[in-house]
């Protein structure tokens, strides 16, 4: 999946050092699951382990890559609910360098009209702090629809934390772009 400005691709060994350095950064930290002291073995269990999440159907991890040159700008990903295979729940990060730049929501939507069309999903739910307009920007930007906010439903220490609720439909989506 592409389009001028991104370009969505399996994960290689080469962004390692981008992955890592990455995960290390404070807003990341801040408002992702990614463990505290992400280090080169964390990284290289999360690259080398997302094929084999992605076969199981569990998950599709993907790189965020500059469409002209390929370097690693960010992350995007499904986890698919174990209980509906119609339901998954994305989730994204941007490197500090790419941030501002409209990386975020070009992957989101692209991973979200294929998911709703060609993937087979009837629902995306996203969820996104609600300390972190950035996150929630790029959601609104793409279409989601906000369906209200989850108090206290996400640990991050040293405390819960309120998480704004988005969901996406097939019908939610904005016409294809022509051409």
């Amino acid at each position: 999946m592409r389009d001028a400005r991104v370009r969505l691709r399996p994960f290689e060994e080469r962004d390692l050092d981008g992955v890592v350095a990455a995960c290390r950064d404070d807003q990341i930290q801040r408002f992702t699951r990614v463990p505290a002291g992400y280090d080169e073995a964390d990284g290289r269990a999360f690259i080398s382990g997302a094929s084999g999440r992605r076969m199981r159907g569990e998950s599709l991890e993907l790189a965020i890559a500059a469409s002209d040159d390929d370097r690693l700008l960010g992350a995007i990903g499904l986890v698919m609910d174990v209980y509906d295979p119609g339901r998954g729940e994305v989730g994204y990060w941007v490197a500090p360098a790419a941030r501002g730049a409209g990386v975020a929501a070009a992957a989101l939507a692209l991973l979200a009209r294929w998911a709703l069309t060609a993937g087979g999903l009837a629902r995306l739910d996203l969820q996104a702090s609600v300390a972190n307009p950035a996150s929630i920007r790029v959601a609104e930007r793409c279409g989601f629809v906000r369906e209200g906010t989850l108090r206290r439903a996400w640990h991050r220490s040293p405390a819960r934390e309120d998480m704004a609720m988005f969901s996406l439909l097939p019908d939610d989506l904005p016409a294809p772009p022509a051409g």
